[in-house]
């Protein structure tokens, strides 16, 4: 009997959030982009190493800057979130620094890793290895991940459901 655990995907607008949860779900991916209103919902059933299953049921928030009465009213009862940035735009950076405190006051310090998506396109990338080094540092967990080519996007859902 698998236990179930609402995971939050939380990011500023077009950072990949929806791609990165087809892709982990489906094993898809689409170049349309599709704007999230409020928030879709889907679930998929992870094997740990150690035998136990988690049914993650995952809600992908619509994309925002900072956090509003809304949003904060979906991170309610979540276990645990992925904070996505895109690595080719330096301002989601920022953004997701400002979100992860908030959400942190909003529903107190719930396991989280970061996603540098958009990891296949490393010759756009605007985020420069010390600013991630930083973070490390303060003990944030960071994986580069690509939703188009689906490097670390198993590893990252499976990170955070053990």
């Amino acid at each position: 009997m698998a236990i179930q655990k609402k995971i939050c995907m939380i990011g500023d607008f077009s950072v990949g959030k929806t791609s990165l949860v087809a892709r982990f779900v489906r094993q898809a991916f689409s170049e349309k982009y599709l704007t999230t209103v409020g928030v879709k919902i889907d679930t998929k059933q992870v094997d740990l190493v150690d035998g136990r299953q988690v049914k993650l049921i995952l809600w992908d928030i619509a994309g925002s800057d900072a956090l509003n009465t809304t949003t904060a009213s979906y991170l309610r009862g979540a276990a645990g979130y992925l904070l996505v940035v895109d690595g080719t735009r330096r301002p989601t950076w920022d953004s997701a620094l400002g979100l992860q405190k908030a959400v942190s006051a909003q529903i107190g310090n719930k396991p989280f890793v970061t996603l540098l998506n958009k990891a296949d396109l490393t010759e756009q990338w605007e985020i420069k290895p010390a600013i991630v080094d930083e973070q490390t540092k303060q003990g944030w967990q960071l994986l580069m991940t690509s939703a188009r080519s689906g490097l670390g996007v198993e590893e990252a859902f499976k990170l955070l459901a053990t």
